[in-house]
């Protein structure tokens, strides 16, 4: 790794002792470390607000109205302390959003079906549009995974799934079938426009952003609407056509060519980067208190 440099203070940490479920080996570290990785988010946010009973949950706590951005800030800080804090970092998050969930429940008013937060097929839902949504965005920007490599990320993220209540053994076996599981959930007569997916939609397209990503976020929500699976695309109402079509891949290819060149912090995500500098010994802040502060002061 080579000579590790010192703090500004002139005192060398000691190197993060416990690099958590993952580590930098890991295909689940270098999925999640890409600044794209927000892409990926703000498209499963569409998905599951088009799943009536997870727009209901939405509904009771009024998240949306309150901080329309907090549901997403959550799935991304759940996701990134998982994947770049300490063990006892990503249980601490996961704790969290499980008290949270316990509270949310209920019949839906638009369905009349019952939600409740901690339902494993609701969990599902939500765990695997995030996967899949992640990996679609990676691919497109960074390289193509093999077939094995795609698998790993499935399996690893399993302990994801298992930190927020979802058995494993109630998750597809291979990410192959995970693709098919979300492709019959887009294509059955489940997602439904409601009014929480109304301003879900109306909030990514044109609400107000979270700083940090404002001067990215016209291209990250064109994307994020752009590929939706097309049930999802005609449900939001989503005009697109061969040219939208042809500027959206033009624009991916772009960013995959030029991101090798950029500098870390436009290429990945600040949790990555505060885990590279722990396991250097380089600093000793924890993940999760940064995404904290982040959650607190996000949009403008």
């Amino acid at each position: 790794m080579g000579e590790i440099a010192k703090p500004p203070h002139g005192r060398r940490l000691p190197a993060m002792s416990d690099p958590g479920y993952f580590g930098p080996d890991s295909i689940t570290w270098e999925v999640n470390r890409e600044l794209t990785v927000l892409f990926g988010g703000a498209r499963a946010l569409l998905m599951h607000a088009a799943h009536p009973l997870i727009a209901a949950g939405a509904r009771q706590t009024s998240m949306y109205s309150r901080d329309p951005w907090a549901r997403l800030i959550r799935t991304l800080m759940l996701q990134s302390t998982v994947t770049f804090g300490s063990k006892a970092e990503a249980q601490e998050a996961a704790d969290k959003i499980n008290r949270l969930h316990l509270k949310v429940s209920g019949t839906d008013p638009v369905t009349d079906g019952y939600y409740d937060a901690l339902d494993h097929d609701q969990l599902l839902w939500v765990h695997a549009a995030l996967e899949v949504s992640s990996l679609y965005f990676f691919e497109r920007t960074v390289r193509t995974l093999t077939p094995e490599e795609r698998q790993r990320y499935h399996t690893e993220n399993l302990i994801a799934a298992e930190l927020i209540l979802l058995p494993r053994d109630h998750v597809p076996a291979t990410y192959e079938e995970m693709e098919a599981y979300v492709d019959e959930m887009v294509h059955s007569n489940t997602m439904l426009l409601t009014d929480v997916a109304q301003d879900v939609a109306d909030i990514i397209s044109s609400g107000p952003v979270p700083r940090g990503v404002k001067w990215m976020w016209g291209f990250i929500s064109f994307a994020s609407f752009g590929t939706l699976p097309r049930p999802l695309k005609e449900l939001y109402g989503v005009e697109w056509g061969p040219w939208r079509q042809r500027w959206l891949d033009l624009n991916l290819a772009i960013l995959g060519r030029i991101r090798p060149f950029l500098p870390a912090r436009f290429r990945l995500i600040g949790p990555a980067q505060i885990a590279n500098k722990r396991m250097s010994g380089d600093t000793d802040i924890r993940i999760i208190d940064r995404m904290r502060e982040a959650q607190r002061n996000t949009v403008e």
